[in-house]
């Protein structure tokens, strides 16, 4: 283990080792059982000093982040395992193996599987980490096409995910389960469902329910209190599913700006508050808005917001270093803001300007459509007037209808051209839509330049 610098925290602020700590298969898991595993795990793991964590299933995932932290390996956490990640994996981190419960798993590196772990209590101290030990890398897309790595420290996301709870207002004298319909990999996950239920005295579902009948028999299948964290678009198909929604505690929701709109209509089904968070990988979480009641953002505790230049800074509480943030914000007053988008998400056309992220929101209002999005092609040429590609789920509608609502809510100049219709969007599993996904289902559904 790394020699002790700084102070060390607690793996986990559960009171007990009978405190539950996860659901899995229905049962729940205790503390005492988690840290066994860890502690068996542990015995198991391979020399490299780094290791790619893809266990699927959340309480294994854990197990497998605790384990590394025990024993000093440093987890990598990229956006994505594809042949082209992974080889550059192997590149930034020689020594990377992978951990895995999928059998077979397809992943061109040394692999650990998990072990089947029969049931068995701990009964010593939960570990100590160091403030100051390295706990995973995050990966974020560089220009060049390589990622680039983030550094994220044990007392940095001790601190961030403390922020968290005492503005969600969970703590460990009231139990909670957070059920998440995103990945654990995903930095959103990593800090919501995985981090959250350790530092918060929580416990985590295991599995990752994806389709609403899924998600609404996770919450079903347990005691209050009941934390959904998703995303917009799980959150949209969930209440668009012809289902019965057993009532939640809280709803947390991040990846991308929700509409006002949804957040009433999801609070009216839930029955319970829905909190939005913002961040970003750089930073971790920075803020929290109550959208069904609010607009504006509020930081955490001590971090803070410049301006310098046109441009926004964070820096401040669990932020390590100053950041520049990629969003157009405007502070509004003391440690308030409003988000009016990405930069990268900005169009001028004519010397008009709109965001993708305002026209994606109109488009997905009007009833009728499922799911949609704006995007800028590739083949556009610097020197030709920009056309705008949307690509829409809209069974019911046509061509004609769509365009007549799109003509009632955005400036006719920022009509898409074309417009594609399609069976499902290629999101990926934190409802976001890669670049290249879109490209090539334009490419597949004969959308060419109007």
């Amino acid at each position: 283990m790394t020699p002790h610098t700084s102070a060390a925290l607690p793996l986990l602020t559960h009171r007990t080792l009978t405190a539950t700590v996860a659901w899995r298969e229905g049962c729940p898991i205790t503390v005492g059982q988690f840290l066994a595993d860890v502690y068996r795990l542990v015995r198991l793991l391979p020399a490299g000093a780094h290791v790619l964590n893809v266990c699927a299933d959340r309480y294994r995932f854990t197990v497998g982040l605790a384990a590394s932290l025990v024993s000093g390996k440093v987890s990598l956490l990229p956006s994505t395992h594809t042949p082209e990640t992974v080889r550059q994996l192997v590149a930034f981190a020689p020594d990377a193996f992978c951990l895995t419960d999928s059998q077979p798993c397809d992943i061109d590196l040394p692999q650990c599987h998990f072990p089947e772990l029969p049931p068995a209590e701990h009964a010593g101290e939960v570990p100590l980490i160091d403030a100051d030990q390295l706990v995973a890398y995050v990966f974020t897309s560089g220009s060049t096409g390589s990622p680039v790595p983030h550094r994220k420290t044990w007392g940095a996301l001790v601190r961030n995910v403390a922020a968290e709870a005492d503005r969600l207002g969970l703590h460990a004298s009231d139990p909670f389960t957070l059920v998440g319909t995103v990945p654990p990999q995903h930095m959103y996950g990593f800090e919501s469902t995985v981090l959250l239920a350790l530092q918060g005295g929580g416990a985590m579902w295991a599995g990752r329910p994806f389709y609403p009948a899924d998600i609404a028999a996770a919450l079903a299948a347990l005691p209050r209190r009941r934390v959904l964290v998703s995303t917009p678009f799980h959150i949209r198909a969930l209440l668009a599913a012809d289902l019965a929604l057993p009532a939640a505690d809280l709803v947390v929701s991040a990846t991308a700006p929700l509409s006002g709109n949804l957040a009433v209509e999801t609070e009216a089904r839930m029955q319970c508050p829905l909190m939005e968070i913002y961040g970003c990988t750089e930073t971790g979480q920075t803020a929290t808005r109550r959208t069904a009641q609010t607009a504006e953002w509020q930081l955490f505790r001590d971090v803070c917001l410049s301006v310098e230049d046109g441009e926004v800074w964070a820096h401040g509480g669990h932020v390590e270093q100053r950041t520049m943030l990629s969003d157009i914000i405007e502070p509004t007053q003391d440690d308030r803001f409003l988000l009016h988008g990405r930069s990268a998400d900005l169009v001028n056309i004519a010397g008009k300007r709109s965001s993708l992220g305002y026209l994606n929101h109109q488009l997905n209002a009007i009833p009728g459509v499922l799911d949609g999005s704006f995007f800028m092609p590739d083949d556009e040429q610097a020197d030709s007037v920009t056309r705008l590609v949307a690509v829409v789920v809209a069974p019911g509608l046509d061509h004609a209808a769509l365009m007549r609502a799109l003509r009632a809510r955005v400036d006719p100049l920022f009509l898409p051209r074309p417009l594609l219709f399609a069976d499902a969007l290629p999101r990926n599993a934190t409802g976001k839509l890669p670049r290249a996904a879109l490209e090539e289902l334009r490419r597949q559904l004969g959308g060419g330049s109007a």
